[in-house]
């Protein structure tokens, strides 16, 4: 497994880690942080010239790591050393994510567009429907298309965040997106970020706490209530993937859980069961 030491991430006989110190970096963090981690996409090419950039003294940015497409994993701030990956940032109350947050990029072409059957990057790469996620951001209303990222990269983003979470202060797991909203949308809802700071953040919870979740077959209803929040988790306080589902709204329910449906409209996610009329 892959270790942390002297604030450097240490690899194993399964995990290379490599090291390219960027110039990009300010002093050592405050007393009692890091308590954040931030999830980007690097909106580039490849890892290599993503990872160029952040090197790049006139660009003015960096991250503490690159996370490849090939698994590759590159460190280039020190853990304990402030990057510059956050940029003019806020959330609840904190301003200047940088001083408070280790920032994980992973080589991600981001947000695309649909040509005929082919979908562009920014860049001018091209991708196909395989590569593709279609879903809505959560600071968005409508569908929208997006790299996939690899099953690799969520896996090793997941164990370092774990690493981290072991090794410092973290309190939090957020994306650039939720620290930028307007600015930024990364890491995009081709990343599964509700779900991975639930398992990791919440992972003291006995597993009998939970609800189990029941399995619908062709289940369909429709939304009682005047507006019905669309949630990415079967909890209140869990984001919204969607604007609110006015009353008539038929949604097809793939899923139960405790006094929640997990429903698919033109997006999916869970809503509270008692606004929901089954046919």
């Amino acid at each position: 497994m892959m270790k942390i030491s002297d604030h450097l991430l240490q690899g194993d006989s399964n995990r290379k880690v490599s090291r390219v110190n960027s110039p990009n970096h300010s002093g050592s963090f405050g007393s009692g942080y890091p308590d954040t981690i931030i999830i980007h996409y690097t909106a580039g090419r490849n890892a290599a010239s993503s990872i160029n950039t952040l090197c790049d003294p006139n660009v003015k940015a960096s991250a503490h790591l690159v996370i490849g497409r090939d698994k590759s994993v590159t460190q280039l701030v020190p853990f304990n050393i402030i990057a510059w990956h956050a940029g003019k940032s806020s959330y609840k109350g904190k301003k200047g994510f940088n001083k408070y947050s280790i920032g994980i990029e992973i080589d991600n072409a981001g947000q695309l567009t649909k040509q005929e059957d082919e979908y562009l990057s920014w860049f001018g790469a091209r991708y196909t429907a395989s590569e593709v996620y279609e879903g809505i951001h959560r600071n968005q209303s409508n569908i929208s298309y997006w790299h996939r990222y690899t099953k690799e990269q969520i896996e090793i983003t997941e164990e370092i965040c774990k690493l981290l979470i072991q090794e410092y202060d973290i309190k939090c797991i957020l994306g650039h997106e939720e620290v930028s909203p307007g600015r930024k949308t990364d890491p995009g809802p081709a990343f599964p970020l509700d779900k991975l700071r639930d398992k990791l953040l919440n992972a003291a919870r006995d597993d009998d706490d939970g609800d189990d979740i029941i399995t619908h077959d062709n289940v369909h209803g429709i939304v009682t209530a005047t507006k019905l929040n669309i949630r990415s988790l079967p909890d209140v306080n869990s984001s919204k993937v969607a604007d609110p589902l006015p009353k008539g709204t038929e949604v097809k329910i793939i899923e139960e859980s405790g006094d929640w449906y997990n429903v698919i409209v033109e997006t999916k996610g869970w809503v509270s069961k008692n606004y929901i009329k089954k046919d």
